[in-house]
């Protein structure tokens, strides 16, 4: 089954959140070249052991030239919504520069414009190069986490592998989150929301990961989170959310859930409307708890 929702108009989030946590300026100190560290890396898990591509990348520092820059600054000028020409030119720049200064940012953007061209094979092979070389990048963790299970096949012999990718993405994205130092040049509440909305999003993927389990409990926790987090909630949030309670015969919550998905216009209203009235049927129709 695939869902629609709206978080998919607003997958943006992965440029959206990559430009306000700064990700572009923080190339340079991740390769040497001088300036601040980059936030998502400035306190790595003390734990974690350095992937072998980051190790190689320290041993030997890229080294930065002008029509590098150049070449970067002009994949980084296209607007998010230009993916076709932002697709071309990261790819353009990882042919040249394989080894490149900018190699991760690019990977990691290139995950946001391959999800808007629906081109997931390339989307998952650039997270897994992006993630390689920054296990912490929030921005392809919560993105790629929430993409997988919305394109759930279960006659594919890799869906489970590919949701516990998902799971596994989705909660480091929520461990990272809450220390990420906040980079300079944008304000308090820029970074307060865009932390927000990547943690609902983190959430709410990793929700879907555990309905697709059939883990009712555990998918109707992470979406309450996923709601809370989020200033206009998602109705395919509310509506999974919805089944989970009715699968847990928590109908009276079921129906409250089905009834807050109804009331938002979209290709979800009319579908929480109808188990709205049967989550409310139901409830009537359980037996009253003991006294």
């Amino acid at each position: 089954m695939k869902l629609l929702s709206t978080r998919s108009q607003i997958v943006i989030l992965a440029v959206m959140l990559a430009a306000a946590l700064g990700f572009a300026s923080a190339s340079h100190a991740q390769y040497g070249s001088g300036g601040q560290a980059p936030a998502q890396q400035q306190n790595p898990p003390a734990a974690q052991s350095t992937p072998p591509a980051k190790a190689a990348t320290q041993q030997a520092p890229a080294v930065s030239d002008p029509d590098q820059d150049k070449a970067y600054k002009a994949f980084t000028d296209v607007k998010a919504e230009a993916s076709d020409q932002q697709i071309q030119l990261g790819e353009q720049y990882l042919q040249k520069y394989p080894t490149g200064v900018y190699v991760e940012q690019v990977y990691a953007r290139l995950v946001g414009a391959y999800y808007q061209k629906q081109q997931f094979d390339k989307m998952y092979a650039a997270a897994d190069k992006a993630t390689a070389l920054n296990p912490d990048d929030v921005t392809v963790l919560t993105l790629v986490g929430w993409v997988i299970p919305h394109q759930y096949d279960p006659n594919d012999p890799e869906a489970d592998r590919r949701l516990a990718k998902a799971a596994a993405y989705e909660k480091h994205a929520l461990d990272v989150l809450p220390t990420m130092p906040k980079p300079a040049g944008i304000t308090d509440e820029q970074f307060a929301k865009a932390k927000a909305t990547a943690t609902a999003q983190a959430h709410s993927g990793l929700g879907l990961v555990y309905f697709r389990q059939q883990d009712f409990a555990n998918s109707v926790s992470e979406m309450q989170k996923a709601i809370a987090a989020d200033n206009v909630p998602d109705p395919v949030d509310l509506y999974i959310m919805g089944v989970g309670l009715s699968q847990l015969k928590r109908y009276p919550e079921a129906a409250d859930a089905f009834q807050k998905c109804s009331q938002m216009s979209g290709p979800m209203q009319d579908r929480c409307k109808s188990h709205a009235a049967d989550a409310k049927k139901l409830a009537a129709a359980a037996p009253a708890p003991p006294k």
